[in-house]
């Protein structure tokens, strides 16, 4: 069984190669007879492999089917996905950042230590060229992406956005990208609450913590939840306004990281973010360029009447 298996895993890795295969050449390339090859075509047409059959001369080739079967890499095509899908991670294109990490932990698990260690030693001496984003090591994010999936606590060193560090242990629940930054959502086990860490921010202990039972989320809306955590809550000043714009529009010159935009009736929306200045806060609506309400706080409300107040004094 053991010899029957390796040589449908050797036939499968020929069939891979993009080539029409003839059945003498497959049998000499496994060194068994050509009965032998056409059963076991017909066993990786059992296990859903679909192998077309080559008009004229008779061959074989490996084609698409409804499926994604698994696939056979060298060490060359190996090391290449896993830097392609780290790439990816940490790039601006949106949509497959979070995919690429799945996809890169699931390989990075399977990996031999030498090609482990060769995409470790490229990560290494590869200088990205990125804009202002915060740089993420994939590394970092697959190993988090891993005690996710094995639900393994995590232990980690934490830079918190006054600059204070910390030690801190937490079960890890979800990764969120912002386009710009990686989140890390999870149960802070020392402060007894869900928290949100910038990983940019943070240095992994190794080995993980021990297992846990998952909990209940902290909300519904994760996207939400986490914009919350870093436009609103942070902050001294927690603005709240009526803007009187479709909420997409406002939605794309407010990111979830400046601000949470929820829709309201007739074409308004609901504004909510965060900011040490008062100043900061009006500027930033003010500069959509469409009319609004201020809500909250209190003293948001009086200096912009203050504000309103100087500007019309200045062109009198």
């Amino acid at each position: 069984m053991l010899e029957t298996s390796a040589r449908l895993l050797r036939l499968l890795s020929l069939l891979q190669t993009p080539k029409d295969w003839s059945g003498a050449e497959l049998a000499d390339r496994l060194g068994v007879s050509g009965r032998t090859v056409r059963r076991d075509v017909d066993r990786l047409r059992e296990l859903g492999y679909v192998v077309h059959a080559v008009a004229g001369t008779p061959g074989y080739r490996l084609g698409a089917g409804a499926g994604l079967p698994p696939l056979l890499l060298d060490d060359e095509e190996a090391v290449a996905v896993a830097i392609g899908l780290g790439t990816a991670a940490v790039s601006g294109v949106t949509g497959i950042q979070e995919t690429s990490v799945r996809a890169l932990a699931k390989l990075e698990q399977v990996l031999p230590s030498r090609l482990r260690n060769r995409v470790g030693d490229l990560r290494t001496v590869t200088v990205p060229l990125t804009g202002p984003a915060a740089a993420v090591d994939p590394a970092v994010l697959t190993a988090i992406a891993a005690a996710v999936h094995h639900r393994e606590s995590l232990r980690f060193d934490y830079r918190s956005h006054d600059g204070t560090a910390d030690r801190r242990a937490a079960e890890p629940y979800r990764l969120v990208n912002s386009g710009r930054r990686w989140y890390l959502v999870a149960w802070d086990t020392g402060r007894e609450d869900w928290r949100t860490f910038r990983v940019d921010r943070l240095r992994l202990h190794t080995p993980n913590g021990p297992r846990f039972t998952p909990r209940e989320p902290p909300g519904d809306d994760l996207v939400r939840y986490v914009s919350e955590r870093i436009s609103v809550d942070p902050y001294r000043y927690r603005g709240r306004f009526t803007v009187h714009a479709p909420a997409d529009v406002v939605a794309a010159r407010m990111p979830p990281t400046m601000a949470v935009v929820e829709p309201a009736d007739d074409g308004a929306c609901v504004l909510s973010a965060g900011s040490n200045s008062l100043d900061e806060l009006a500027m930033w609506v003010a500069q959509l360029g469409v009319p609004f309400e201020v809500h909250d706080p209190p003293e948001l409300v009086r200096h912009v009447r203050e504000l309103a107040d100087r500007l019309l004094g200045s062109v009198r």
